[in-house]
C-alpha cells in the first residue's frame, strides 16, 4: 500500500530543527522539549500485547522505539550459568558483569578461585565457590577474562579494543585442538563460540567460519550462545557477498534472542537485502514470518499486507499483534487532532510545518480513513477467526477504531463481544478506556448525558496513573522529559482524556468552568499532591490555558468547586483536584482577572483571601559582572508613572514600588473621585488611563495584568480575551480622551493627544505585525521595504496631525518632538 503520510520524508529535517530550536524554543515558553514518545495523541497503548517487541513499536521521530533490549544479555547468560551450576543468577552476574577494579584485580591475582584471601564480598559469591570445583568450567572462565577485552567492543565506546592476533590464534588454535574431547554440551558450545571469535578477530575468517559450521550450526543446544555465534557467521558472510544469506540469519537471530534483537534488526538492514530474495532461504512459515514482521517493523507509513503475510504464516503469533499496534498508532498520528486547549504551541512551531497536510489535507484524511477500515477488517478477522492468542483483541482494535471513526455505535457492538473474563490484564486495560472513550463521546455531541456514569473509569484510570507517579519528587516542576512518555502511558492517557476529550467538550457546550477543572485535572498526576504551585505544578499547556483564557466570571464559578470535596461524584473529582493545588495562586489569579476586566473592588476582596506572607511575583533582570557572576535586580513598577516613550521602560525603587493589589486600591480610589470631584476628574481619568497603559505590553506594569510578557499571536484563547487592554490600549485611550475631553489646559490636552497616538500606534503595530512578507532571497531589500511600509503607516497616525495642528505651541509638544522618533518622523514627512 503507498504511503499515506508523506511526513515521514521529511524526518531528518524535522530532527535537524528540532535540536537547533529546541533549546530557543524552551527558553521561551518554559516549557518542556519535545517527548518522541509523546509527539501524537494516543489511547492505544503500544505494549498491550506485552513488552516482547516493545523497540519496535511505531514511532515516527525515532528509528526505533526503544534502544534497549527488553531483556538484558546479562540476565540471560547469567541465568544459563546459574542453571548450570546450581548457583544464584546474582552471584554470577556480579563476578561477570558488575565487578570493580580492584575486586578484579584481586580476583586474577587469585587465578579467578574462591580462596581465602578474597575480601568478604567475593568469599560469599557462591557462583565462585562453583567455579572452583569445576575444573572445565574455570578453565573456561580463565580463557574468557584473556581474550574478552580484545574480542568486545562496548557499545557506545570511542575507542576499539587493542588486539594482539598472534596470540589470539595461538589461544584458538589450541582450545580447538580440545574441542572434540569435551562431552559437557554446555562447555562445548561456549568454548566453540570463543574461539570462533578469536578466529575472527584474529583476521582468520575461514577458521572462525569452519568452527561455525563443524561445532555450532547443528549444535542441538537452546542455549542463546547459539544466536551470538550465528550473529558471528552472518557478518563474515556478509562481507564475503551473501547479503541474501547474511540477513536470513539476521532474522533468526531476531527471533530466538530477544536479548540481541535489537542488533538483529539492524544488521538485517544493513546487508540492503531484498526481503524476496532473503524468503527464499526459510524452511519454514515460522521463519517467514520472522521476514515479514521485520521488513513490517521498518515501515513508517501505513501498511497491513505484511501484518497480513505473518498472520497467514503464524496467526498465533505475538508478532501479529505487535504490528497491528503499529498501524492503530500510526491511524492515531494521522487522524486524532490536538485540542488547541492543550496543544503545545512551541513544539508546534518546530515541528508544525512538516506535519500538516497543508491542502492535502482532506484527500490525505480520507486515505487514512480508507487503510482505517481495511485495519479494522483485518482486527474482525482475528476475533472471528480465533486463531491468534488472544482473539478479543481483535474486537477490541475494532472497537477503537470505530471510535477514531466516530461511529460509536459500531464501536460499542464490537465491546459487547468481548469476554472480558478471559481478556489478559493488559488488554483488559485497553477494553476500559476504549469504553470510556466511547461514553465520552456523548459529551463531545453535547447529547444529554450523566457523567457521574464515568466516574468508576475515571477512578479506575486514576489509580493507574498514580501507580506510575506515587510520589511528587520535591521541587520538580511539571516535565515528562525526553523518553519519559514510554514509562507514563497510563499518565498520558489519563491527560489527554481530561484535556482533549473533556476539556474540549465541555467548552463546546460553554461550560469553561468544567473544561478549566479538566485541563488541571489533567496534570495532577501525582499520588501525594498538596498546595502544588500552578506555574511549577501544571504542564505548560494547561498553566498558560488558565492565566490567559478564563474570564473572571469563569474563575469565579470555578471558586465554587472548592467546596465540593466531600462529594462523591464528577464534580468532587474536579474539586479534589483543584484544591491539591495552591489557594494562593488560585486566588490571585482570581484577582487578576478582575483586574483585566477592571472590576477593582472585587479584585481586592479575592487578593484579601491571600496569605499574609504571599509574594506577589515580579520580573527580574539580570547583571553580569566582569568576574562571570550576575547580579538580579527586581524590577519594581509604578503603573502610574510619567513616561513619553516606551523604551527603555520607567522602573521605581522598592519604596515606590506597587503590587497588582496596591494598584487595584488606587484604581478604585481614582474611579470613586471621578464620579465625586467633576472638578478635578480629568486629572483622575489621566491617572487611570496611565494607569492601564503601564499595565499593557508596553509599559512597566504588564505583569499586573499578564503572566507573559509577549503574548504569541498563534495563541487560540477562545473567546475570552484580554487583549483589547494589553496589546491594544482600548480602554487606556477610552479614559485618555474623556480625560483631554474634560479639560481646558492646552498643556494638559497636548499630553493626552500624546498619549492617544500612542495607544493608536499599538493598532498600527497589530496591522503591520498582519502583513505577509514576500518571499525572497535578498532579504536586505524586503527588509527596507518593511522599514518603509512601518513609517509610511505611523506617518498616518491620526493624532501626530492634531499634535501638529492644534498644540505645536505647547511645552509639552517641544518634549514630545526631542523624546519620540515617531513624532519626529512625522512632522518630517509632513513638511
Amino acid at each position: 500500500m503507498k504511503s499515506l503520510n508523506w511526513k515521514k520524508s521529511l524526518i531528518f529535517c524535522v530532527s535537524f530543527f528540532a535540536v537547533f530550536f529546541g533549546e530557543l524554543a524552551v527558553n521561551i515558553a518554559c516549557g518542556p522539549e519535545q517527548d518522541p514518545y509523546d509527539y501524537y495523541v494516543s489511547y492505544f497503548h503500544n505494549n498491550v500485547q506485552g513488552d516482547q517487541y516493545k523497540p519496535f513499536a511505531f514511532n515516527g521521530l525515532l528509528f526505533l522505539n526503544s534502544e534497549d533490549d527488553v531483556w538484558a544479555e546479562e540476565n540471560v547468560n547469567s541465568a544459563e550459568w546459574a542453571k548450570y551450576l546450581g548457583v544464584k543468577l546474582k552471584d554470577v552476574r556480579k563476578i561477570m558483569y558488575e565487578l570493580d577494579s580492584a575486586s578484579d584485580v584481586r580476583l586474577k591475582k587469585a587465578s579467578f578461585k574462591w580462596t581465602s584471601t578474597l575480601p568478604d564480598s567475593l568469599k560469599k559469591n557462591n557462583f565462585l565457590a562453583a567455579l572452583s570445583k569445576n575444573k572445565a568450567a574455570l578453565n573456561y572462565y580463565r580463557l574468557l577474562k584473556q581474550c574478552e577485552p580484545m574480542i568486545s567492543h562496548i557499545y557506545g565506546s570511542w575507542t576499539q579494543p587493542i588486539v594482539d592476533s598472534v596470540f589470539l590464534m595461538k589461544c584458538a588454535d589450541k582450545n580447538l585442538a580440545l574441542l572434540p574431547n569435551f562431552k559437557d554440551d554446555f562447555l562445548k558450545l561456549r568454548y566453540a563460540y570463543q574461539i570462533q571469535r578469536m578466529y575472527r578477530y584474529a583476521g582468520n575468517k575461514q577458521q572462525s567460519k569452519m568452527v561455525y559450521e563443524k561445532y555450532i550450526a547443528n549444535n542441538p543446544s537452546t542455549s542463546a550462545v547459539k544466536g551470538w555465534a550465528i550473529s558471528q557467521y552472518a557478518g563474515i558472510i556478509r562481507a564475503e557477498g551473501k547479503a541474501d544469506e547474511a540477513a536470513f540469519l539476521f532474522s533468526k537471530v531476531f527471533a530466538s534472542n530477544p536479548e540481541r534483537r535489537i542488533v538483529a534488526y539492524r544488521n538485517y538492514f544493513w546487508t540492503s537485502a531484498k526481503m524476496d530474495d532473503v524468503l527464499k532461504f526459510a524452511k519454514s512459515e515460522d521463519e517467514k514470518a520472522n521476514i515479514y514482521a521485520i521488513n513490517g517493523f521498518k515501515k513508517p507509513d501505513s501498511e497491513i499486507q505484511l501484518v497480513k503475510d505473518v498472520y497467514e504464516c503464524n496467526p498465533a503469533n505475538q508478532l501479529v499483534g505487535a504490528l497491528v499496534i503499529r498501524e492503530v498508532n500510526k491511524l492515531e498520528q494521522n487522524l486524532l487532532e490536538r485540542s488547541p486547549m492543550a496543544y503545545d504551541y512551541f513544539s508546534a512551531s518546530i515541528y508544525g510545518n512538516y506535519f500538516n497536510y497543508g491542502k492535502n489535507a482532506d484527500s490525505l484524511k480520507t486515505a487514512n480513513l480508507k487503510h482505517l477500515k481495511v485495519v479494522r477488517d483485518f482486527a474482525t478477522r482475528i476475533a472471528n477467526e480465533k486463531k491468534y492468542i488472544e482473539p478479543d483483541f481483535g474486537n477490541i482494535t475494532a472497537a477503537y477504531l470505530s471510535w477514531i471513526e466516530h461511529n460509536d455505535v459500531l464501536a460499542m457492538k464490537y465491546l459487547n463481544k468481548v469476554n472480558l473474563e478471559k481478556l489478559s490484564p493488559k488488554l483488559k486495560d485497553q477494553y476500559r478506556i476504549t469504553e470510556l472513550l466511547v461514553k465520552a463521546n456523548q459529551i463531545k455531541k453535547g447529547n444529554n448525558f450523566n457523567e457521574n456514569e464515568l466516574l468508576p473509569a475515571l477512578k479506575w484510570l486514576d489509580e493507574k496513573r498514580l501507580e506510575e507517579n506515587p510520589v511528587q519528587p520535591k521541587d520538580s516542576e511539571y516535565y515528562y522529559g525526553w523518553n519519559e512518555g514510554e514509562k507514563s502511558r497510563y499518565t498520558i492517557t489519563t491527560r489527554n482524556f481530561y484535556q482533549q476529550v473533556l476539556a474540549p467538550a465541555y467548552t463546546k457546550l460553554g461550560d469553561t468552568a468544567k473544561a478549566a477543572l479538566a485541563m488541571l485535572k489533567g496534570d495532577a498526576k501525582y499520588k501525594l499532591l498538596k498546595n502544588m504551585k500552578f506555574k511549577k505544578s501544571l504542564s505548560y499547556q494547561t498553566t498558560m490555558y488558565w492565566m490567559q483564557s478564563l474570564s473572571e466570571n469563569t474563575l469565579d464559578k470555578i471558586a465554587t468547586y472548592k467546596t465540593k470535596t466531600a462529594i462523591d461524584n464528577f464534580d468532587g473529582l474536579l474539586a479534589k483536584s483543584l484544591n491539591q493545588f495552591s489557594s494562593d495562586d488560585f486566588y490571585e489569579l482570581q484577582g487578576t482577572a478582575h483586574l483585566r476586566a477592571h472590576q477593582y473592588a472585587k479584585a481586592i476582596e479575592c487578593f484579601n483571601k491571600l496569605s499574609k506572607t504571599y509574594k506577589y511575583w515580579m520580573p527580574e533582570e539580570w547583571e553580569w559582572l566582569d568576574n562571570g557572576k550576575h547580579l538580579v535586580h527586581k524590577q519594581y513598577a509604578n503603573a502610574f508613572a510619567e513616561t513619553v516613550t516606551d523604551y527603555p521602560k520607567k522602573y521605581v525603587n522598592k519604596p515606590n514600588r506597587l503590587n497588582k493589589k496596591t494598584f487595584a486600591k488606587k484604581m478604585l480610589n481614582l474611579q470613586r473621585l471621578a464620579n465625586t470631584d467633576k472638578k478635578n476628574a480629568a486629572q483622575y481619568y489621566y491617572q487611570m488611563a496611565k494607569g492601564l497603559y503601564q499595565t499593557g505590553e508596553f509599559g512597566n506594569a504588564w505583569f499586573f495584568i499578564s503572566y507573559d510578557w509577549r503574548i504569541f499571536a498563534n495563541q487560540n484563547r477562545g473567546k475570552y480575551d484580554y487583549n483589547s487592554d494589553y496589546k491594544l490600549a482600548l480602554k487606556a485611550k477610552e479614559y485618555f480622551e474623556k480625560a483631554r475631553e474634560l479639560s481646558k489646559d492646552a498643556n494638559f490636552k497636548a499630553k493626552c493627544t500624546f498619549m492617544l497616538a500612542r495607544c493608536e500606534q499599538k493598532k498600527i503595530l497589530q496591522k503591520y505585525d498582519a502583513i505577509t512578507w514576500n518571499e525572497t532571497e535578498d532579504y536586505e531589500k524586503l527588509g527596507k521595504e518593511q522599514d518603509r511600509i512601518y513609517t509610511r503607516m505611523n506617518s498616518e497616525n491620526p493624532y501626530f496631525a492634531e499634535m501638529k495642528n492644534q498644540y505645536s505651541k505647547t511645552s509639552f509638544f517641544k518634549t514630545a518632538v526631542n523624546e519620540c522618533s515617531y513624532l519626529k518622523d512625522f512632522l518630517k514627512r509632513s513638511q
